[in-house]
């Protein structure tokens, strides 16, 4: 089989096998949960120095359910669990936690699902503002793996020069 059929194959595979794995969990808590898990996970960066990356989303979203494969896919979950502590903010129809979106800057209309990376000492490094992931059952994994690297924290005593940061 050519190589191009082989990865359209892969393609379709991950595009109707994989989101139907991630169907049945719901990624998405309680959109009253919203608030104590954004605290939790600050607290969580603040003690091992990692990023808290907020996803915004629902768990009736493809692409937010396609997004979570990404990030827990072979290739980037070590990247995501090394640097990021991963809180999910359940927007529920576009009408929950509208409030926590916009105070990091995070415009719910362009689209989900959104994210929002912050410091550990909680300041926004990034909102997504253009619904750059809002079609992400178009994306390649690669374009989450990324947003991981280019947002990850840089490590103390790393230089440009150091190859094992």
């Amino acid at each position: 089989m050519k190589p191009t059929k082989i990865l359209s194959l892969i393609a379709v595979l991950a595009m109707t096998v994989l989101p139907a794995m991630s169907a049945s969990r719901e990624i998405y808590p309680d959109p009253a949960q919203a608030k104590a898990d954004v605290a939790a996970a600050l607290k969580a960066a603040a003690a091992t120095h990692k990023r808290v990356i907020i996803d915004f989303g629902g768990n009736w979203c493809g692409d937010c359910r396609v997004l979570d494969i990404y990030f827990h896919n072979p290739e980037n979950r070590p990247i995501l669990e090394s640097n990021y502590v991963l809180v999910h903010v359940n927007i529920g129809h576009m009408d929950e936690n509208v409030d926590i979106a916009e105070h990091y800057g995070v415009p719910l209309n362009r689209g989900v699902p959104a994210l929002a990376v912050l410091s550990d000492k909680g300041k926004v490094l990034y909102s997504q503002k253009s619904g750059e992931f809002e079609k992400m059952r178009s994306m390649q994994a690669n374009s989450v793996t990324s947003f991981l690297v280019q947002w990850k924290p840089t490590k103390p005593g790393c230089s440009v020069t150091m190859v094992t940061c």
